[in-house]
């Protein structure tokens, strides 16, 4: 059957939010909505506040693109809410979400399933410091439940643990220490049941970190990613496996660090990943021949068959 745009009926592009990722989202939001009207979408941009309930309630909107980045539209919160309007909404549901945003819980599922995720301890209070600092060092400190690599700091002793410990807490009341992993950075896009080509990414900074991800124009995208085409596939495997373990549904991007070793790390699965222009999704569909327009499609048709 042939969808045309009328068949989505009045999308809301659901932006903003009330995170520390707001104004990547507002970027992320601005991008998808001018590809969904590109495509002839009757589409809307909706910057989501705490009133948003009523705010959909009272736009009559057939269905959600959801592009808030962070807490309260990566975490389950804005899926709970669609859900119970009975809209249908673009990524991962309410669990998936949930799961996908918490790094201590989603670390234990993959644990669990024996796939590769670096060893690590919640930070449940200072008297933790000392059993975090056990792991041994250097080691990533990190708030629980942030995304964007806010809040995240290298420590290389006891005394940097605490300073990355004090400042991840201010973003939350949870903190992770996680083994280090020194070694190139890569990152899936999943779209539906595909694995996009693997991206390497480069950059002068400690590690790929929020200035490096929005604001640098000198970090490195590597597509070919320089693996063989049995790790790549292998790597693409792995992302897949990850994203279905946490229930990640539709759409999002798997996160690796590849050791000296070549053993690939899983670090953090995201299910509303970022679109802007300088974000990796978009880059990933374009290597496989996607442009940014019929990427917001292939990723809105999902809601069809939701709401079905």
């Amino acid at each position: 059957m042939t969808v045309k745009a009328a068949d989505f009926g009045k999308v809301a592009v659901l932006m903003g939010g009330w995170s520390a990722e707001r104004q990547v989202s507002l970027d992320s939001g601005a991008a998808v909505l001018a590809g969904l009207k590109k495509n002839g979408v009757n589409a809307h941009g909706v910057d989501a506040g705490r009133d948003i309930c009523q705010v959909l309630a009272a736009g009559n909107y057939d269905r959600a693109f959801v592009v808030m980045h962070g807490r309260g539209g990566e975490d389950g919160v804005i899926q709970g809410i669609l859900e119970t309007l009975q809209i249908p909404y673009t990524g991962s549901g309410v669990l998936g979400s949930a799961l996908g945003m918490d790094k201590v819980r989603c670390k234990r599922l993959w644990s669990g399933m024996g796939l590769p995720t670096p060893e690590y301890l919640l930070i449940r209070d200072e008297d933790s410091l000392d059993m975090a600092g056990a792991l041994g060092f250097p080691l990533a400190v990190k708030p629980v439940h942030e995304g964007s690599s806010i809040g995240i700091s290298k420590a290389v002793d006891a005394e940097s643990l605490r300073r990355g410990w004090v400042m991840a807490r201010q973003f939350d009341d949870e903190v992770l220490a996680e083994r280090w992993i020194e070694g190139e950075e890569y990152t899936v896009t999943i779209l539906g049941e595909q694995a996009l080509p693997v991206i390497r990414l480069e950059t002068s900074h400690e590690f790929y970190d929020y200035e490096a991800k929005y604001q640098d124009d000198a970090t490195g995208y590597h597509i070919p990613c320089g693996l063989s085409p049995d790790a790549e596939k292998g790597m693409q495997e792995i992302a897949l496996r990850a994203f279905r373990a946490v229930g990640g549904r539709g759409w999002g991007r798997v996160d690796f660090m590849m050791d000296d070793a070549a053993q690939p790390w899983l670090m953090e699965v995201n299910t509303v990943p970022g679109m802007t222009s300088h974000s990796l999704v978009p880059m990933a569909a374009a290597a496989a021949d996607m442009d940014f327009p019929t990427l917001v499609w292939h990723i809105l048709l999902d809601t069809l068959e939701a709401g079905e």
